[in-house]
């Protein structure tokens, strides 16, 4: 998966990429989660160069960002509508290929960032947002929060820093959108 693109992205881990082939992804699934790895990407690196104080376990935003829809290999129709029913069975399918309970959590918390959850958890979730330039603002008052929390800034500032980030990622939402929809639901 480290073909040349436009947008130029990053490849999947190989352990991904690996994961994938041999359970039959759709290509657009690939392409989606090689976009919102991208994404984590950037920000595990923002967060590291601006919050060097806060502990931010990179490979795990990585991997979560990179496999949280797996479970859409089993419920294909999510890939173009609706639906929750991926998220337990990607945490399953994870688990069953000997992925850590650490690491296939991520495949259930995505879309949900009410209960407690990590930082990680939340840059998982923010990165399955802003590729497509989603602005969801409890989720982003919530790292707000947490940045806010660890810095001793105010929240305001954090906020101000966030949307600095953001807002890059996003003005370059539809080229990786055209990405995605380049590839067939159907391989």
């Amino acid at each position: 998966m480290s073909c040349t693109v436009d947008p130029p992205l990053l490849a999947l881990p190989d352990r991904v990429a690996e994961l994938l082939i041999e359970l039959g992804s759709p290509p657009r699934l690939a392409a989606h989660l090689r976009a919102v790895h991208d994404v984590a990407h950037q920000l595990v690196d923002w967060m590291e160069k601006r919050y060097a104080a806060v502990l931010v376990d990179r490979e795990a935003v990585l991997f979560g960002a990179a496999t949280h829809d797996i479970g859409k290999i089993v419920h294909v129709p999510e890939l173009s509508g609706p639906g929750a029913a991926h998220e337990q069975a990607g945490q399953a399918l994870l688990l069953g290929r000997g992925v850590s309970p650490e690491l296939a959590r991520f495949a259930a918390t995505h879309a949900s960032w009410t209960e407690p959850v990590s930082v990680e958890d939340l840059l998982v979730s923010l990165a399955d947002k802003i590729w497509k330039n989603k602005r969801v603002s409890d989720l982003e008052d919530l790292v707000v929060a947490r940045l806010a929390a660890a810095t001793g800034r105010p929240a305001w500032e954090e906020f101000i820093a966030l949307d600095e980030v953001l807002s890059p990622i996003g003005d370059s939402a539809d080229d990786r959108l055209a990405f995605q929809a380049s590839f067939p639901i159907h391989g």
